[in-house]
């Protein structure tokens, strides 16, 4: 049964849209848009935060940016200068230290690790996130910490990755890691819009409206975000990760990404659900294993060719 809540937001478009559709679209894009309190709600919540907050109280402090434009960060250092360097990002209404078993178990795998908060989340500016606000944060966390040899986000963290790796945003430089993991993540952005639009009741017609206004704030098409075709044209390895039992984002997502080319891996962490996820012990070592042990064996092995052959 809808909440009182949905009910009344329903009831709110639906006479907004008798007076004016473009209008009516407007406002459901900066609600879509719209971030939630950033303060933990519930036992749970606050106790996960609490351990997180604990697990990242040795990592540096910092931030990118200025005013409307500030991008928390927490980071990780490792004492080997050449540990490849991993991007950690959070899902929507979360922060860095819901992420943060992850990041240690990547630390702990011989990484340097840096969380990143998404604006309007955590220790970031603002109150409202879209993709291309995702792919500025990144550009400017990149220019201040990269190059990134990998990166791994979760939910809506995920998607984002995706689409500022496909370098489809105006002005703004595409993400570059070498190998990328998505956890629990929308692979197609469109049928997040609908979803959406069914939740609180938009019409088909204020659902295009919303649609093509989207298509100008952010600077391209709809379907220039999905996730499918941009791993299938940069052919990095990628490791997709999901739960078929994810209530929030249906596993049809990931499985979107099945068939596409042997560069990309998946691994099903069925009875995780869509939060446990990133905090599941084979999860993170799967993870760990894909960004960092792979990676960190091909190159001293390639290292130890390289000495054979100079040997001779």
């Amino acid at each position: 049964m809808p909440s009182f809540a949905a009910k009344v937001t329903r009831f709110g478009f639906s006479a907004l849209t008798g007076l004016s559709p473009s209008v009516a679209s407007r406002a459901a894009w900066a609600l879509f848009c719209r971030t939630p309190s950033r303060r933990p709600k519930g036992r749970k919540a606050k106790s996960a935060f609490a351990s997180g907050a604990m697990l990242l109280s040795q990592a540096e402090k910092l931030t990118v940016g200025r005013g409307a434009e500030k991008v928390g960060v927490q980071r990780l250092l490792s004492p080997d200068c050449s540990a490849p360097r991993i991007l950690v990002i959070h899902g929507w209404g979360s922060r860095a230290e819901y992420m943060a078993e992850l990041a240690v178990g990547l630390r702990e795998a011989g990484a340097e690790v840096v969380v990143v908060d998404l604006p309007g989340h955590g220790r970031s500016a603002g109150r409202r996130l879209d993709m291309l606000l995702a792919a500025r944060a990144f550009a400017r966390v990149d220019e201040r910490f990269g190059p990134f040899e990998g990166a791994v986000g979760h939910s809506f963290g995920g998607a984002a990755l995706m689409t500022a790796s496909g370098g489809a945003f105006p002005g703004v430089a595409a993400f570059k890691a070498d190998r990328m993991a998505v956890i629990g993540s929308p692979s197609e952005i469109e049928d997040v819009f609908d979803g959406f639009s069914r939740m609180v009741g938009l019409s088909p017609e204020v659902r295009r409206l919303m649609a093509a206004h989207a298509e100008r704030v952010i600077g391209c098409g709809i379907k220039a975000l999905d996730g499918v075709p941009i791993a299938r044209r940069l052919a990095r390895p990628l490791l997709v990760v999901h739960a078929e039992d994810d209530k929030e984002v249906g596993a049809k997502h990931a499985r979107r990404y099945q068939g596409v080319g042997d560069h990309i891996r998946h691994h099903w962490a069925n009875g995780q659900g869509h939060r446990r996820i990133v905090s599941a012990p084979e999860v993170i070592a799967e993870v760990a294993a894909f960004l960092v042990s792979e990676p960190n064996a091909a190159r001293v092995d390639g290292q130890d060719r390289l000495r054979n052959v100079s040997s001779f």
